[in-house]
């Protein structure tokens, strides 16, 4: 990676001020729910009542912790995962939950409860971009390839769980829909077990379900996390059939990456999203390839507008945040007509990755596998918009789908983010949300499909 993960606990800090004056609606409306909201929430039983100033207080003192534990610090030529998991403190989708029964949020423990998830699920994923309709109907027959290092003994029984507890359709090897292989494509001969990429694995899984439910899942693992054993699985999916594949992973950019775009990466007729990263402003590959969907990240909070959410640049600190920036290396594809970097532009488009308004996630394997967790990091963005290309039906044979974002540009078929930055950057929109293009959001997040088919 760029610069080294520190070894102590990440600390998200929300805070915000509010008065005594402010009362009930201030800790909602903090809570990202608007009055709408308090007008609607349940009166509380006398023994659990808190008062809206205790809550408000207990937000704005509310911290994520949260670890990377799949090769924080990769050597050259290798990869670190993008999967970032809450260990403690109080995630947005906790706060909204306690401010609508006017209660004190309770925290998230390392050892969390099996029967409890505490980040965004579903049906809020498919709300916040614009997706029920299409996430409910369209999707059969399309496959999505997970591609990730190592092996998850427990994918398939974990996946069973989420899709069970959150109503959607089994996914099995039995019934066709899941299907797990090696890199070289066999079934029985995996990698060695892995528990910080099972959770890798687990959080890829359940994102690429909770957004397009119908699609059938491949999972394809690496026997290492090297460039060349994830990229020979990037082509194994593609061969096995996948016109989505999703790479939640990446590692310092080189004077290699250029050999393995056309090695790995060059599938026309497929759509290849990459996480951005996690270590806030800077390029990282395979991101940075010319060939694929640099997928950003954002934090996201239910908001009394209209969409009923609201989206800022991911950013825990100067180190920690998506990723961004002009490459070194690769080339700027023909689409793409920024003009501040001669060279390729991550990202494209992003979607929620900060692990304070994280994803929940269900892995049981290893020291890492406590149940329910909630997961960060552009991990989680990079399996939505690849569920998000599945829902929108199968590229062109010829086409890069990377390019339809950027023939939307503009419209209402992208949430523009316009807030927040991951960093400092000579250029401004290298590292800085804008109106239209930047880099840490790319073109903004979906509202629907459209943005996503040619």
């Amino acid at each position: 990676m760029r610069t080294p993960t520190p070894t102590t606990p990440h600390i998200r800090g929300r805070w915000r001020r509010i008065g005594s004056a402010a009362a009930a609606t201030a800790a909602l409306v903090f809570a990202g729910l608007g009055t709408a909201a308090h007008a609607n929430a349940a009166t509380p039983t006398a023994t659990k009542h808190v008062s809206a100033k205790t809550i408000a207080a207990q937000v704005a003192k509310a911290h994520v912790r949260y670890t990377n534990a799949c090769d924080a610090t990769p050597k050259k030529g290798y990869a670190s995962c993008h999967a970032l998991r809450v260990t403690g403190g109080t995630t947005a989708f906790q706060e909204e939950q306690a401010a609508k029964k006017g209660i004190a949020p309770k925290t998230v423990s390392p050892k969390a409860s099996s029967d409890s998830p505490t980040g965004y699920g579903p049906s809020d994923l498919q709300s916040a971009y614009g997706l029920t309709d299409a996430a409910s109907a369209n999707g059969s027959g399309e496959t999505i390839a997970i591609v990730d290092a190592y092996d998850d003994p427990n994918a398939e029984a974990d996946l069973a769980t989420y899709r069970s507890y959150y109503g959607l359709s089994d996914c099995t090897t039995d019934n066709g829909c899941f299907k797990k292989v090696s890199q070289t494509g066999s079934t029985t001969s995996l990698p060695t077990a892995d528990s910080g990429w099972a959770g890798e694995i687990s959080l890829d899984l359940d994102m690429a379900s909770a957004v397009c439910p119908n699609c059938n899942i491949l999972l394809v693992e690496a026997k290492s996390s090297s460039m060349t054993n994830l990229g020979t699985a990037v082509n194994e999916a593609v061969k096995l059939g996948a016109k989505f594949v999703s790479n939640s992973y990446g590692g310092s950019e080189s004077s290699s990456d250029t050999s393995y775009d056309s090695s790995y990466f060059n599938h026309p007729g497929v759509a290849i999203t990459v996480s951005a990263g996690d270590e806030a402003y800077g390029a990282e590959y395979p991101a940075g390839s010319k060939y694929v969907t640099a997928v950003g990240g954002t934090a996201l909070k239910t908001s009394s507008n209209s969409r009923g959410w609201t989206e800022s640049v991911w950013k825990t600190s100067s180190t920690e945040g998506t990723g961004s920036g002009c490459s070194a290396y690769d080339a700027k594809p023909s689409w793409q007509t920024d003009t501040g970097c001669t060279k390729r532009m991550i990202a494209d488009v992003s979607a929620v990755a900060d692990p304070a308004t994280g994803v929940s996630v269900y892995d049981t394997y290893g020291s890492d596998g406590t149940g329910w967790n909630t997961y960060g990091g552009t991990s989680a963005s990079s399996p939505i918009i690849a569920a998000v290309y599945a829902l929108a039906g199968t590229p062109g044979s010829s086409d890069y789908p990377s390019s339809y974002p950027y023939a939307a540009a503009g419209t209402s078929a992208l949430n523009d983010v316009t807030s927040g930055n991951n960093g400092t950057c000579s250029t401004s929109y290298f590292c800085t949300a804008k109106s239209g293009y930047d880099g840490p959001t790319g073109w903004g997040t979906p509202q629907g499909t459209d943005a996503f088919t040619g």
